[in-house]
C-alpha cells in the first residue's frame, strides 16, 4: 500500500478535528501536527480503518469510537515523584513560601491519572499544610479522571515509586500511605479529602478560581504555539500575585510573551513565581 499524501492527510486531520470541535465540543485543533498525527494512525491501526476520512465518520456516529479515541489522543505518562529533583525543589524552597497562607489553592492541570496529585498531597501532608490546602485536579479526558479519583495502581509500580519519593526528599515509609491487595496499591482516602478532581479543557475553558500554585507538566509540549500562548494566559490570570506556576522538565517560558512576568525561582526545576 503506497503511503499517505502527506498534503491529503494534513487535509483530513484538519476535518477530523473540526468535526470533533463542532460535534463533541473537544479541541485539539491547534495541539502540535507531527504528535496528533502519530496518535492518529496508531487509532487508525487500532480500529482498522483506511484512512482518516474512515475515522471521522465512525467516530461523528459511534460514541464508543469516540471515547476510544479520547483515549487514544490524549497522553495519559505519568508517575509518582515524575523527575523527583522537581518535588524535592518544590519542598525545599515552594513550602516556605506556602507557610505564610492561611489557606491555599493548588491547580493540577492535566493531571492525568493522578500519580502527581497524590504525590503534592503526601508532600503537603508531611510538611503540615495539607489540612489548609485545596487541591484542583483537572484533564480534559473523563476515563483518566476516573481512574485518579479511584487512586488504585499496581503494586508492582511502587518499588519504583517509593524510590522517586526517597530521591524527591521523603520523610516517612511510602508504604504508609496505601494498602495493598488483589495485586493494586489503594491509596488512603486522607489523602482524597483535599482533592478535587473536575473535567476541565485547556484549550476552550477558562479560569475557575484563583491559586496560589498552578502545576501543569508535561502537557504543553504538545500544543502548538498559539494553544500553549493561550494557556500562558489563562495561568497567568489564573494566579494570584506571586502565584507559583511549575512546569515540565521539556517546558518553559522562555520565548513566551510573559516571560518577562516570572521570575525563576529555582533554577533548571521549571519552578516560576509571578512578578506581581
Amino acid at each position: 500500500m503506497a503511503p499517505p499524501d502527506p498534503n491529503l492527510e494534513e487535509i483530513e486531520v484538519q476535518l477530523l478535528l473540526e468535526g470533533i470541535y463542532r460535534y463533541y465540543g473537544f479541541d485539539f485543533r491547534d495541539y502540535a501536527l507531527s504528535s496528533m498525527k502519530r496518535r492518529i494512525r496508531k487509532i487508525l491501526a487500532a480500529e482498522a480503518l483506511p484512512n482518516i476520512s474512515a475515522l471521522q465518520d465512525r467516530l461523528l456516529h459511534d460514541a464508543g469510537c469516540f471515547e476510544r479515541f479520547l483515549l487514544g489522543l490524549t497522553v495519559n505518562v505519568t508517575s509518582m515523584y515524575r523527575d523527583p529533583s522537581f518535588f524535592a525543589s518544590f519542598r525545599e524552597t515552594i513550602v516556605p513560601l506556602l507557610r505564610t497562607y492561611p489557606f491555599i489553592r493548588v491547580w493540577h492541570a492535566g493531571c492525568s491519572t493522578g500519580q502527581e496529585v497524590y504525590s503534592l498531597a503526601i508532600l503537603l501532608q508531611e510538611e503540615g499544610l495539607y489540612h489548609r490546602c485545596r487541591l484542583y485536579a483537572t484533564d480534559t479526558n473523563e476515563l483518566v479522571l476516573q481512574k485518579a479519583k479511584q487512586g488504585i495502581y499496581p503494586i508492582a509500580l511502587m518499588q519504583e515509586y517509593t524510590q522517586l519519593y526517597l530521591k524527591a526528599g521523603g520523610k516517612r515509609s511510602f508504604s504508609e500511605y496505601y494498602t495493598a491487595g488483589y495485586g493494586n496499591a489503594i491509596f488512603r482516602s486522607s489523602l482524597k479529602e483535599n482533592i478535587v478532581f473536575s473535567q476541565h479543557n485547556l484549550a476552550t475553558d477558562h479560569s475557575f478560581n484563583e491559586f496560589n500554585v498552578i502545576l501543569c507538566r508535561n502537557v504543553l509540549i504538545y500544543f502548538n504555539r498559539t494553544l500553549q500562548q493561550r494557556v500562558h494566559q489563562l495561568f497567568y490570570d489564573s494566579l494570584c500575585s506571586f502565584g507559583i506556576l511549575g512546569l515540565g522538565r521539556r517546558e518553559s517560558l522562555k520565548l513566551s510573551p510573559y516571560e518577562p512576568c516570572y521570575e525563576e525561582v529555582v533554577k533548571g526545576e521549571r519552578l516560576y513565581r509571578r512578578l506581581d
